[in-house]
């Protein structure tokens, strides 16, 4: 074993999903301060994130793409329909009547997750921006997160 793999740190895996909602059009940084506000309640950090979530109907909001692309992070679309069957903390009318589902944030961490509420760590965390457009943060550990840090081999 080599010195410098003997003493490299290890590595903790990302295991935070983070599920977005936002008004359309809202600018990458209202989104940015929002995962940030949301981190910090969880007390996280960027490195525990392992993937972003939102409804299918996003799938060309111009702020999850940039965000995902800037910290090369998967996103992960679902229906409607899929994410109206989430039990949820906090489901919304107004998000019903213009989404189709009570809850686009919380339940597309919990599906990204897949995990049941008990994993849900931040519940829906909003932000308007000051240009007056929501955004929306909920995060959930992933069910599948190894509980000790993974060290990468070494390399002999």
């Amino acid at each position: 074993m080599s010195a410098v793999a003997s003493h490299s740190p290890a590595l903790l895996v990302p295991t935070l999903a983070i599920g977005l909602g936002c008004d359309r059009g809202t600018p990458l940084a209202t989104v940015q301060q929002c995962l940030q506000q949301a981190l910090a309640l969880a007390g996280g950090t960027l490195a525990d994130v392992a993937l972003l979530a939102s409804i299918d109907a996003k799938a060309d909001e111009a702020a999850f793409l940039q965000l995902a692309a800037r910290h090369g992070w998967p996103l992960h679309w679902y229906s409607a329909a899929q994410l109206a069957a989430v039990p949820v903390p906090n489901p919304s009318a107004t998000v019903q009547r213009y989404m189709g589902t009570p809850s686009v944030s919380e339940a597309a961490a919990l599906l990204a997750a897949q995990t049941d509420l008990s994993a849900l760590v931040v519940e829906k965390h909003k932000l308007r921006g000051p240009d007056g457009k929501n955004a929306t943060v909920s995060i959930a550990r992933m069910a599948a997160a190894p509980s000790t840090p993974f060290s990468p081999p070494s390399v002999s």
